[in-house]
Parts: structure tokens; C-alpha cells; sequence
């Protein structure tokens, strides 16, 4: 802020802002000009004006499709109506920040960013909203304090107009790939500033993206930052219309851990009788084959598998059971005493089995699903195995394998070589890896900030 004195909020014919601190004698002196909003936004193509009105006659049949999906157990029973704009909750006063991903991994990694920019600016209030219903239970099970969570609303007018109203944010961030173009070009409208974090755009997703060139442009054109993982996803984005985008990497390395839950950990231990844990996580059919034939060959160990689909419990005891495996399944709170492997089908617990476990095969790393997030591992020192494929986090696992943060495997017989070794060197070289990530991150935490009015950059 400027000084102590209180300031003065000036709006200027621009549409911009400046903070003036008012004399007794002479002008005040402006010293900054907030940069809340980029003021050379394009005129809205005509386009997207259809979209918008033809957005406007399916608002008839929104509430008719949420209760046809409620049925079929596709939404909240409780706060599907969120979806039409309807809040579950309160608005805080003072200044609010709302970011938004799609799904659970992309809902998880904000935490590290919303962590950073309370620890800058206490006085925050925050608003987290995603689609996927499964990322209501994960954010649930790891939330964090002065957080509100709902689901984001329709990019419908209606739907739109009720959730802006409601909340009435000071700064948008959306995170990865998940932009909706007509809600942006209302949040615009009511000059919000808006910026995009944490942004993956490959290849692929910008090819299907040029069929809709127009709509991305006006969308991009309206975001005052945008910041990439990498490289291309920066290239991409700037084909698509982005301007100045940064580079700063992925949010996930500086996320907070896990939730831990604490009697449950008490009991497994008891139960292990002195055995090591090992984990497959979040698992698909590939990852699990390699998994049951390394505990097939292993003595003294227990396999927790954590599907990522927690409804593939019968199928997994199937394959195990093939590898003349014994199981049990935690959600029937099956004795593990004596079983070989158990099945961990609950949702949101991973804090719980990264915490206890010696080391980690990242599922999707076998298969066409191209990797899972390795991070949320490593901030609890678990040591990571992968298979080769890691696509989706092929940045990310390209820092770790070089800088000996992870272990590249292709087959069941290395994790049984590699389980007798002392993997605390793995685990603790990703640590460092993960924490030189805080100082990129925190500079893009204030970055963010100086987009709120009246605060430096």
C-alpha cells in the first residue's frame, strides 16, 4: 500500500484505477496505477455474442438436466443447485479471491498457491469452485482453513449473473486448461481482473482448440496474466491469441501435504506386525498387473492399491487373487492381518497411505492415462517408482529422474530388487527439488496479488 494514510480510489476515463494519499496543502500524490484490468480488451466478436444468446434458451433446460444427472448419482445431492448459481454459503467480507480447476488434481494443486498468497496477504478471504464431483469429497477431505468451496456455476447468464452477485470477487484465477469464454467475457465486463495459472495446453488439446480459435482469443485477450508450466503449453496459448505469457512451472511441487488421519494410521500399523508398506496409486489395470506380480515374489510386505476408480475393488481382488494373492478390502473393514494386499477404495485418503508407505509405483505410468501427479507423494517422503510412461507430467518427471527424485522401472522384478534398498535418498532428493520450487512460486504469488487494486506487484 502507499504509506499509512488512507487512500483515494480514483477511476480514470481509461477505466483503470489509481491510489492517491491526499496533502494538506497542494495534490495528492498518486504514486501507482493498479493494474486491475487490461484495457485494450477487443471488441466481442460476433460469434461469440450467438454463443451467448444461444446459451440463454438452454438456461430453460438446465434445471431439468441437473436433476436427470442428480438421479443417476452425477451430482451433490445436496448442492447440485450450486451449478445454477444457487450459494451454499455465506460470503465473507473483505476482499475475496476465486480460483477455479476442473477436476481433483487440478482442485488439489491450488492449495499450494492459496497457501502462498495467504501467507502474503492474511486478510484474504478465498473461494475454490470445480465441476467434478469427486472434487468436492477430495477438496473436503484436504481442505484448508478460511477456504470456501462450491461448484462452479453453469456458463449460463442466469447461472452466471446469480454466482458473480453472490460473490462478487476482486481477482478470477483459472487453473490448467479449464476456461469458460462466455463467463469470461462477464466477469470482463464487470472489470474483474482475471488471470490464468498453472496452464497445460499440449499439442493435442491446441489442435482440437483451433476449431474454436475465435472464442479462445477473446477469452485470452481478457486475462491480465497468464502463466505455463512449460514451454508449449506457452507456444500454444500464444497461437491461440495469449499475450505475454510466463513460464514458472507446475503448482503441484509446493502443495501442502495430505490430510493425515491419525487412528487409522494407528490401526494399520498394529496390523502390519512389523511388514513394510508399499503402495500402487492412483492405480489402473496395467499399473496393478506390475504391482501383484512384485508382491507375488516379495516376503514380509503388504501392497495397498488405491484405484483410481474406488468402485474397482472386486476387479482388483480378481487380479490378485490370480497371482494366488490374499486381499482385503478397506472399505469393508476387512482383518489385513494376514492378507497380501489391500485394497484401498475409499476416496480422499491418500494422505493417509502416502504417510505410511515406503514407496510409491505412481499409476498411469503403464498405460495410455500418461502418469499421475508424483508430488502429493513426495511432500510426505514417500519415495516414487514410475513406469515410462508420463506424458501428462513429463516435466515433472524429467527434473525428478535427473535429479535422482524418482525411479524410472519397467518391470516387477526392479521394485523387487529396488525394496530392499534404503529409498530415503530418493525421497529426500525430491524434497529439494520441491522446495526449490517455492521462491518461482511465491514471486507468482504476488504477481497475482498486484492484480487486487491498491497493491504492488
Amino acid at each position: 500500500m502507499i504509506g499509512t494514510t488512507p487512500l483515494v480510489r480514483e477511476v480514470l476515463p481509461n477505466g483503470s484505477e489509481r491510489f492517491c494519499k491526499p496533502h494538506l496543502s497542494g495534490p495528492p500524490t498518486c504514486k501507482r496505477r493498479s493494474r486491475t484490468v487490461n484495457n485494450t480488451k477487443p471488441a466481442l466478436a460476433l460469434s461469440l455474442r450467438l454463443l451467448i444468446w444461444a446459451s440463454a434458451a438452454l438456461e430453460l433446460l438446465a434445471p431439468m438436466i441437473l436433476r436427470r444427472r442428480l438421479r443417476r448419482g452425477k451430482e451433490h445431492p445436496t448442492r447440485w443447485r450450486e451449478k445454477l448459481g444457487i450459494a451454499s454459503a455465506s460470503r465473507p467480507s473483505g476482499p475475496l479471491i476465486w480460483l477455479h480447476a476442473v477436476g481433483v488434481g487440478e482442485v488439489m494443486a491450488l492449495r499450494g498457491l492459496i497457501t502462498l498468497l495467504q501467507q502474503q496477504r492474511p486478510d484474504l478471504h478465498f473461494l475454490v469452485t470445480s465441476t467434478a464431483l469427486t472434487s468436492a469429497t477430495a477438496w473436503n477431505a484436504n481442505t484448508i482453513n478460511g477456504v470456501i468451496h462450491q461448484f462452479l456455476p453453469l456458463d449460463l447468464p442466469r447461472s452466471s449473473r446469480r454466482f458473480l452477485d453472490h460473490w462478487s470477487p476482486d481477482l478470477v484465477i483459472w487453473a490448467e486448461q479449464d476456461i469458460w469464454p462466455a463467463l469470461v467475457s462477464r466477469i470482463s465486463a464487470r472489470h474483474i481482473p482475471q488471470a490464468m495459472v498453472n496452464a497445460r495446453l499440449n499439442d493435442t488439446a491446441y489442435a482440437k482448440r483451433t476449431k474454436l480459435a475465435w472464442v479462445y482469443a477473446d477469452a485470452l485477450s481478457r486475462l491480465t496474466l497468464i502463466d505455463a508450466q512449460d514451454d508449449t503449453t506457452a507456444k500454444n496459448l500464444s497461437r491461440l491469441g495469449a499475450q505475454n505469457v510466463t513460464v514458472s512451472g507446475s503448482l503441484k511441487p509446493v502443495s501442502p501435504p495430505l490430510s493425515d488421519w491419525p487412528e487409522d494410521r494407528a490401526a494399520v500399523t498394529a496390523a502390519l506386525g512389523g511388514r513394510q508398506l508399499w503402495l500402487c496409486a492412483p492405480s489402473h489395470p496395467k499399473d496393478e498387473a506390475i504391482a501383484l506380480a512384485a508382491q507375488a515374489m516379495m516376503d514380509n510386505t503388504l501392497l495397498v492399491i488405491a484405484p483410481r476408480l474406488p468402485n474397482r475393488g472386486a476387479e482388483i481382488r480378481e487380479a490378485a487373487l490370480a497371482h494366488g494373492l490374499s486381499t482385503a478390502l478397506w472399505s469393508n473393514s476387512d482383518r489385513i492381518e494376514r492378507s497380501d494386499v489391500l485394497i484401498a477404495d475409499s476416496f480422499g485418503q491418500m494422505g493417509l497411505w502416502y504417510r505410511m508407505a515406503d514407496f510409491v509405483l505412481i499409476g498411469g505410468t503403464f498405460c495410455e492415462i500418461e502418469g499421475h501427479n508424483p508430488w502429493e507423494a513426495i511432500a510426505l517422503d514417500c519415495a516414487v517408482l514410475h513406469g515410462p510412461r508420463t506424458a501428462n507430467f513429463a516435466t515433472d518427471y524429467k527434473a525428478l529422474d535427473s535429479g535422482n527424485g524418482a525411479r524410472r522401472i519397467s518391470s516387477a522384478q526392479e521394485i523387487t530388487r529396488l525394496h530392499q534398498d534404503d529409498l530415503r535418498a530418493i525421497s529426500s532428493s525430491a524434497k529439494v527439488l520441491a522446495n526449490a520450487e517455492l521462491t518461482k512460486k511465491a514471486a507468482l504469488a504476488q504477481q497475482l496479488l498486484g492484480l487486487i487494486g491498491g497493491q504492488d506487484a
